[in-house]
């Protein structure tokens, strides 16, 4: 048996081991399949690296993992840059992960998928949680860059077709470090001013990266927690956005938006338009109705001198047709007179006197005496001839 100087310890084997491994194998690319995925409350993420025949423990430590725009599970297959080294403690090789990149699909678009997953499953996408623009709003929140495009694009639409809106610009950094954080403020801070009615977020078009701030986590959620309505207008109109998810709607581009918001007010003033074209033309026919009423009237009335002069000429013709009647009336009443003053005279005693008869009246009562019987010897008695009357005493009774 060998002396004992001849034996290496288990910590003299490690260090030696992990000292070649790790002089080695400083920067290597590993393909393989994520399994036993473990976050503690550290922060670091513990995984194992396999494919068909063998697998390697790896560690991915807090600094690295936290820019990672994606969150490692499971079964996804990714290439990892790191350096190998040996924990002495297990005597097990593992991978220190320094980057991390999915397999077959960016990191940027598989942090799309799955922060798009979770906020579906808790209901942040959901329809009919999504509000209805106000119909005329007086003020419009934009959360956007002050020297972009967007705000250009957004002020020129809404001047000429709402030229007395309000905007409020609540200027934020749209790409980069920090500029998620500052979107999502200027949306909290302008729901806590009540002075907007409605709002845009957004910005101009970009790669994916550009338009990441959009995507992240705390935008999402302040967009989900407004009180306002939010309109997204996130880059061009294939771009796609998680803030296009959670908005109450979705605008392809910041000029669409402008124009969004003032659809409802357009639409009404053109219905106004039409309602007033309609109310003039009735009242045109209404009016044109009435002056040929009136000219009719017109013609039908007289004036007051023309009326006169008729009235006139009215009773100039009845006092003619009087007067033509009256002396009609008076010739036949004279006529008729005649007749009865002819009847009447061939039956006046006078007429009778005329033939050689007397009236006998007794005297002093001026009674006619019809027959001698009526007179005695002695009384006076006054005779009616035809030319005048004598007065006479009865000499002696009837014999």
């Amino acid at each position: 048996m060998s002396e004992t100087s001849d034996y290496l310890s288990v910590s003299r084997l490690n260090a030696l081991l992990r000292e070649m491994v790790e002089d080695n194998f400083v920067d290597v690319w590993v393909e393989g399949e994520i399994s036993n995925f473990a976050l503690p409350a550290s922060g670091h993420f513990y995984f194992s690296l396999k494919d068909d025949t063998a697998q390697i423990k790896g560690v991915m430590f807090r600094p690295q993992n936290r820019i990672l725009p994606f969150r490692p599970e499971n079964g996804l297959q990714v290439v990892c840059r790191g350096r190998v080294t040996l924990y002495a403690q297990r005597g097990e090789l593992q991978l220190v992960v320094e980057a991390m990149e999915p397999k077959g699909v960016g990191g940027l678009q598989l942090a799309f998928e799955q922060l798009k997953a979770r906020l579906a499953a808790e209901g942040l996408f959901a329809p009919e949680r999504k509000r209805p623009l106000p119909a005329f709003p007086r003020t419009v929140g934009v959360v956007t860059s002050a020297s972009g495009a967007a705000i250009h694009d957004i002020l020129t639409v809404l001047r000429q077709r709402a030229p007395g809106l309000r905007v409020l610009l609540a200027p934020v950094r749209v790409q980069g470090d920090g500029a998620a954080a500052e979107i999502a403020v200027a949306i909290t801070n302008l729901n806590r001013s009540g002075l907007v009615d409605v709002m845009i977020v957004g910005r101009g078009g970009g790669s994916l990266e550009d338009l990441w701030a959009f995507n992240e986590e705390s935008v999402a959620r302040a967009i989900h927690a407004s009180a306002i309505p939010v309109v997204a207008a996130v880059g061009h109109e294939i771009d796609v956005t998680i803030a296009d998810f959670v908005a109450d709607l979705r605008a392809p581009t910041p000029t669409a938006a402008a124009e969004l918001l003032v659809r409802r007010r357009l639409e009404q003033e053109t219905h106004f338009d039409n309602l007033l074209l309609r109310l003039a033309s009735v009242m045109r026919g209404r009016l044109l109705l009435l002056e040929q009423q009136i000219v009719g009237l017109t013609r039908r009335l007289r004036s007051p001198q023309e009326e006169l002069a008729w009235r006139r000429q009215r009773l100039g013709d009845l006092d003619t047709r009087l007067q033509q009647g009256m002396w009609r009336r008076l010739e036949r009443a004279r006529a008729t007179l005649d007749g009865y003053g002819g009847r009447l005279d061939a039956l006046s005693p006078l007429r009778t006197l005329s033939r050689g008869y007397a009236v006998v009246f007794a005297e002093p009562s001026h009674k006619v005496v019809p027959e001698a019987a009526g007179l005695a010897a002695g009384d006076r008695i006054r005779i009616r001839f035809q030319d005048g009357s004598v007065q006479a005493l009865v000499a002696s009774g009837r014999e």
